[in-house]
């Protein structure tokens, strides 16, 4: 194990079973399908991929809101499969969300100076006057102030919502925040305010993530290191500015080639090519397509593509899962 990495995850797999008609063979839909990474203390690392990927299982995955098929979840030197008691109470204050829709994230019926004074007494952080006075310290973090605290959630625009529920995942001092899709819910020149405020907490907070997103700009502005996940599957990861100046795989090429005005150059192992936005859809997590998942789009596939699924391994500072490079 190493102290470095708040976060160690495993070969992870989660399959959930597909009703079929009466008789028929049963399917299984492969959401997320032999994933590992890493997430080191005090750094943002982001997952990025297109609708159905398998993002947002993983979220839930790392905070044990939903069971593994295989694989360990590992936080803090512990396994958080089989934590239970004290140790799980400890990881679900450690490990905290702030999910895609504000609005739905809050309790309608409930004010906000409730909501935001729910993680002290559950975990017994606070008690009485002190908590209005957490509450309003934290409101002022994230751009807010007490003249909130007895107003509802549909009193709110959205982005005050979603700085409301970044408030109250700050509550509990969290070490890790998972933020999936966060900006996606928000209206453009609202997201610029709201990213800003999570790179305001990356460099003042020391509080690690694990970002969930389909905006590769966003991704490029605050993440250390990134993930390029396809059909459950992670395709290719390194460090942010690598990624973007030098992409390795095929499917990130073509995430890269769909973002408008972003700068970027290829450095292609041999030859070279742009991949077209419009390639053909991605076949579904249920139907997987033996070889390399991503060979019915890629116009570079040759021989092993459609019958030999590729491993994930190191080339150069990346890690990449494609039969054009030869991995270790």
């Amino acid at each position: 194990m190493n102290p470095d990495k708040l976060l160690q995850v495993r070969d992870i797999k989660k399959y959930f079973s597909v009703k079929t008609g009466f008789g028929a063979t049963k399917k299984w839909l492969k959401a997320v399908d032999g994933v590992s990474f890493d997430v080191k203390k005090e750094s943002v690392f982001a997952l990025v991929g297109e609708s159905g990927c398998g993002k947002s299982t993983i979220a839930r995955l790392v905070l044990k809101l939903l069971d593994l098929t295989s694989g360990r979840i590992i936080f803090k030197e512990k396994d958080i499969s089989v934590i239970k008691g004290t140790a799980l109470r400890s990881f679900r204050r450690a490990v905290q969300i702030v999910f895609q829709d504000p609005f739905a994230a809050l309790n309608p019926r409930m004010r906000i100076v409730d909501a935001l004074s729910e993680p002290f007494k559950i975990h017994n952080i606070a008690s009485g006057s002190e908590i209005r006075d957490r509450v309003v310290e934290l409101l002022n973090k994230v751009g807010l102030n007490a003249e909130v605290l007895s107003k509802y959630p549909h009193e709110f625009s959205g982005g005050q919502r979603q700085r409301i529920c970044i408030a109250r995942a700050l509550a509990v001092s969290p070490e890790l925040i998972v933020a999936d899709e966060p900006l996606s819910a928000l209206d453009v020149s609202i997201q610029a305010q709201i990213l800003n405020l999570l790179q305001e907490i990356k460099k003042t907070s020391g509080i690690s993530m694990v970002f969930i997103s389909h905006d590769l700009r966003v991704v490029r502005y605050l993440s250390d290191e990134v993930a390029v996940m396809y059909l459950g599957r992670i395709v290719e990861t390194g460090k942010t500015d690598d990624l973007f100046a030098a992409p390795k795989h095929p499917y990130t090429e073509l995430l890269l080639s769909s973002v408008p005005k972003l700068k970027y150059s290829f450095q292609h192992a041999p030859g070279e090519f742009r991949l077209p936005v419009d390639s053909s859809d991605m076949p579904g997590a249920v139907d997987v397509p033996p070889g390399c998942p991503f060979h019915p789009r890629c116009p570079r596939r040759f021989g092993p593509c459609d019958q030999i699924s590729p491993e994930l391994g190191k080339s150069g500072e990346s890690s990449v899962a494609c039969h054009l490079y030869k991995t270790s």
